[in-house]
């Protein structure tokens, strides 16, 4: 076994161990559980949400 074959096993074994024991489940989540979801796109749509949700109230407040 290579040096890269048990750095890539000890990566596997800490994903692993991270999916398991994750501090958000605890919790109930959180902002980073729901962008780590959604992907970057996601994340990106609901930024622009917000941002016009804000934009709309400024305007007919």
């Amino acid at each position: 076994m290579t040096k890269s074959d048990k750095a890539y096993d000890r990566e596997k074994m800490r994903q692993k161990d991270l999916k398991r024991n994750s501090p958000g489940r605890e919790h109930g989540g959180g902002l980073m559980d729901l962008a780590g979801g959604l992907g970057w796109k996601g994340t990106a749509l609901i930024l622009v949400l917000l941002v016009l949700a804000f934009l709309l109230y400024s305007i007919f407040r």
